[in-house]
């Protein structure tokens, strides 16, 4: 008797102990910050922005909106009317944006729906690269597998589907993820004072691996640099089918054409291209020294309200919900009265 009440004593103190563990331990991967004590700070270094990626998108999955967004169809019944001023207007007119997002079959309609109903409609032409055409969404099919290890490949063969059939639809092309967000306006006015038929290549330049533009974090093409490219696609000896990181081998692929990262600060040394959220870069300390980024970029990293331009162009690693409200912190939130002044000293300077 008194050693079976002694088996069930220690049962229940066993069940009553794991419960206890899996309690903490679903509350602290709740808690981003909580999470990090479990990541060594001498391997944060180390990390790719692939393990970047699964750690700040673990939750991706479990985001689905169903119905459409459409900010802007009651614009009638709206509080305000989104209008552009006279330079941005000629900037609209004058300079056409071909955005192409990088996304798959599984999360087409999880991450690529808000991109359409958010930034993507500012594009002058939209298009969405996956390995399988959907035509009701609709998304091109490419002739490639997918995974991460396949994204050179699924990369190299979108940019040879927009020189085929879109090379006279655009001046410029961007690149994004389907968790990337464009303020396109900001994008317009970054390149107005460039020329298209010019090789320029722009974006967030790591340093690492001979420089390049991140891929997460959004990088465009003037036309020129797209014909170059094309080019340097047909000959291995200068771009190599191996796959590896896709902005990586973009970088070298144009390199070996003459085309480099451009200067894209902004006259205040501001960032325009994000390749994290924007609490992970206007937050100081949000982010450890010993973080991958701090090493990768090309120009010494900022934090805090400094390390991002007012005309800011891009921020990755944003969840379909988040999409929804950039769209509206940037493009309907402001405080009553205050008016913006857009200075020319925010223009970005030309890469000497």
């Amino acid at each position: 008797m008194v050693a079976a009440r002694a088996t069930i004593l220690s049962f229940a103190t066993g069940l009553s102990f794991g419960i206890a563990i899996i309690t903490v331990l679903n509350y602290f991967n709740k808690d981003e910050t909580i999470r990090k004590l479990f990541v060594p700070e001498k391997d944060l270094k180390a990390m790719t922005q692939d393990v970047t990626h699964q750690v700040i998108n673990r939750d991706m999955n479990k985001f689905k909106i169903e119905s459409k967004v459409d900010f802007d169809a009651d614009i009638k019944d709206h509080h305000h009317h989104l209008s552009l001023n006279e330079e941005a207007l000629k900037e609209k007119q004058k300079i056409r944006i071909l955005c192409w997002v990088m996304t798959s079959p599984n999360t087409l309609h999880t991450k690529g729906k808000p991109v359409k109903e958010t930034w993507g409609k500012r594009c002058n032409k939209l298009l969405f690269m996956s390995s399988e055409e959907d035509p009701s969404f609709p998304a091109i099919g490419l002739d490639v597998s997918e995974g991460r290890d396949e994204l050179w490949h699924k990369t190299r063969a979108a940019w040879d589907y927009v020189y085929q059939h879109h090379f006279d639809d655009a001046d410029w092309f961007i690149k994004a993820d389907d968790d990337t967000f464009v303020i396109i306006e900001n994008l317009r006015h970054l390149v107005s004072s460039l020329d298209s038929e010019k090789p320029h290549y722009l974006g967030r330049h790591f340093k690492t691996f001979g420089g390049y533009n991140s891929g997460g974090a959004g990088y465009v093409f003037s036309k020129e640099t797209l014909r170059r490219f094309k080019k340097a696609l047909g000959d291995t000896s200068l771009c190599s089918k191996d796959s590896f990181a896709e902005d990586v081998e973009v970088g070298k692929c144009l390199g070996a054409m003459g085309v480099k990262p451009a200067y894209t600060r902004d006259t205040g040394g501001r960032e325009t291209f994000m390749p994290l959220p924007p609490e992970h870069h206007l937050i100081p300390g949000y982010l450890s020294k010993d973080f991958w980024l701090f090493s990768y970029d090309s120009n010494p990293y900022k934090e805090g309200p400094e390390c991002c331009s007012d005309h800011a162009v891009t921020f990755h690693y944003i969840s379909p919900n988040m999409m929804y409200v950039m769209e509206y912190m940037v493009y309907h939130l402001r405080p009553y009265g205050m008016v913006h002044n857009d200075h020319d000293d925010e223009k970005i300077q030309k890469q000497k």
